[in-house]
């Protein structure tokens, strides 16, 4: 769906620049949009190797593990259908850490591990389990107290002040998560009702 939307968008804009007589405007725009992306590509590189190390860092001194501890409740209270001490929930926790401090490239392998666990305890193989969904709504809405990604391409953008998001980010993922998490418990009132 999202590939229709965006071959519309593009579509549209270059009818409206032949209308216009200005089809030139898209040549300037897609070498202007090329030059711009390998600009930020190469900023990024040293930026991201920086996260990926400090990441690495965290994770070998037992900072990672130490969140996944303080989370364990959390955890607990999100996906009761997960047996203690289950592979699966380390994952989860170990993603929603990464969530927290903002590392999208680290949580991704951490999710796939913990859907993963998730279906090997899953009944029905052919269809998500409850916290299979929890777990989406909840990653999807990536609760990030420290938007590292995001500081990253703004000192790679020379922002004067690349922390100055931080609070924003802090509310707006706060309030995304709590309505993602209302909204899956809400639907699974509803589906429950219609067994």
């Amino acid at each position: 769906m999202i590939n229709i939307i965006w071959f519309l968008m593009i579509a549209s804009g270059i009818i409206m620049a032949v209308n216009n007589g200005k089809i030139d405007i898209i040549t300037q725009a897609s070498l202007q949009g090329a030059e711009q992306a390998v600009t930020i590509a190469f900023g990024l590189i040293g930026i991201i190797s920086f996260w990926s190390g400090m990441m690495k860092i965290a994770e070998d001194a037992g900072l990672m593990e130490f969140i996944a501890k303080v989370l364990q409740p959390l955890g607990k209270l999100l996906f009761p259908e997960i047996p203690k001490g289950h592979k699966a929930m380390g994952a989860i926790l170990l993603s929603m850490s990464a969530n927290f401090l903002g590392l999208g490239n680290a949580c991704t392998p951490l999710s796939l591990k913990a859907m993963d666990e998730m279906q090997k305890i899953n009944k029905d193989k052919t269809v998500a389990s409850d916290s299979m969904c929890t777990f989406v709504a909840i990653t999807s809405s990536s609760l990030t107290v420290i938007p590292s990604t995001v500081i990253a391409f703004r000192v790679a953008q020379g922002s004067a002040n690349p922390t100055e998001i931080i609070g924003t980010t802090i509310i707006a993922t706060f309030a995304s998560t709590l309505t993602a998490f209302t909204f899956d418990r809400v639907l699974k009132r509803f589906s429950r009702r219609g067994k």
